[in-house]
């Protein structure tokens, strides 16, 4: 296996459309990098940059040691699994696994015992005599797995491998995937991956570190849990988490240590965030969390007071829908809260938790509640 890094890399296609903006990526050796963002953000594009499938017009790929820039794909030391598996149809699934090992010449005491090897690992021995047309579209794509993972490359690139499966034969393999990954690192034979999605919680649940991209541009790089709890601008915040966090517009005011935030002429003294403010008082972007808002009766201090327009029962808990004026706030609570039969209408209280709030800058839109030792 082998790092891979992407220095100031830019993709500018006929007519002068920038499709990527100079973005800079480091994926060390064994890690499970997923590239995230909504459709057109250029993740994919991206991706088949790495592949070789797009040329670059600018900066540099490094695999390992080795600039990649001119190199044709299969020079590259990567392999690739598509959104449409891409098995060739005439081939039984063993000759579809060791296809590229034969095209390398290996000798076929080494193809048998790869092939015997990686179908063990994704459990598809009793699919080797298959055509891929008598395949289910799981049983497809772990063949697809299976035939870059067969090749040992470098790096293995991922381009939405399972967005053609159903909810949870989609959940089952992103548990085989990085469940392979896992064991794969255990016995020493790491796997670097660079796994593209549009899914965020495919993201959250299977990378290591996870890039969010929007219009070609990076927005921030971090693990899972610093994504969430931590995002670098409103757009992050927004995309990262379910149901998304709440950003509505307010007005920043200071009272000694402890800041104040007023929306729809509802004012709320925020304990615990204002050590961590960067911001002077003016217009901001307040961003809480569905989870961080806390249902209490209508009127209690520090609490904002709306209206119920929505309840949403999940099972274990219940989105609730609360208009303030022009906007609209989302709280999770338990199933619970339905004892006291919340109905459409009716007036509620939510008090957020001052720890977890966000305040954004309303031109930069960049986090501007971040301590650094927060």
């Amino acid at each position: 296996m082998a790092e891979l890094q992407l220095r100031s890399v830019e993709k500018v296609y006929g007519g002068g459309f920038k499709a990527v903006h100079g973005i800079d990526l480091d994926v060390a050796e064994g890690e499970f990098m997923v590239l995230v963002g909504p459709s057109g953000c250029a993740k994919s594009t991206t991706l088949r940059m790495i592949a070789g499938l797009e040329s670059i017009t600018a900066g540099e790929i490094r695999i390992g040691e080795r600039v990649v820039n001119e190199l044709v794909p299969g020079k590259r030391g990567i392999a690739m699994v598509f959104q449409n598996y891409a098995l060739y149809p005439h081939m039984k699934v063993t000759r579809n696994l060791s296809f590229g090992l034969k095209l390398r010449r290996e000798p076929k005491a080494r193809i048998a015992a790869a092939t015997a090897r990686v179908s063990g690992l994704l459990e598809i021995e009793e699919l080797l005599d298959r055509l891929p047309k008598q395949l289910s579209g799981g049983q497809a794509q772990r063949v697809a797995v299976g035939r870059a993972l067969i090749k040992s490359p470098e790096v293995f690139l991922f381009d939405e491998p399972l967005s053609n499966l159903d909810a949870k034969l989609r959940a089952a393999m992103r548990v085989r995937i990085t469940d392979l990954h896992k064991r794969l690192k255990d016995e020493g034979r790491p796997a670097t991956v660079v796994y593209v999605t549009h899914d965020q919680v495919e993201a959250m649940t299977m990378g290591d570190r996870i890039c969010v991209m929007k219009d070609g541009r990076i927005m921030q790089v971090a693990d899972p849990a610093t994504l969430y709890e931590r995002p670098a601008n409103a757009f992050v915040a927004g995309f990262i988490g379910m149901p998304e966090m709440n950003l509505v517009p307010a007005v920043l005011t200071r009272d000694g240590d402890v800041p104040s935030l007023t929306l729809d002429g509802q004012t709320i003294r925020v304990d615990g965030l204002g050590h961590r403010l960067s911001a002077g008082e003016g217009p901001v972007i307040m961003g809480i969390r569905p989870q961080h808002l806390a249902a209490c009766a209508p009127g209690e201090p520090d609490a904002l007071t709306g209206e119920i327009v929505t309840v949403e029962f999940m099972g274990h808990e219940v989105n609730l829908h609360v208009r303030l004026g022009e906007e609209t706030l989302v709280a999770v609570a338990p199933t619970e809260v339905l004892r006291a039969r919340p109905l459409r209408g009716d007036r509620i209280g939510l008090r957020p938790d001052g720890r977890r709030l966000h305040v954004f800058d309303t031109t930069s839109e960049a986090n501007v509640s971040l301590a650094p030792n927060d």
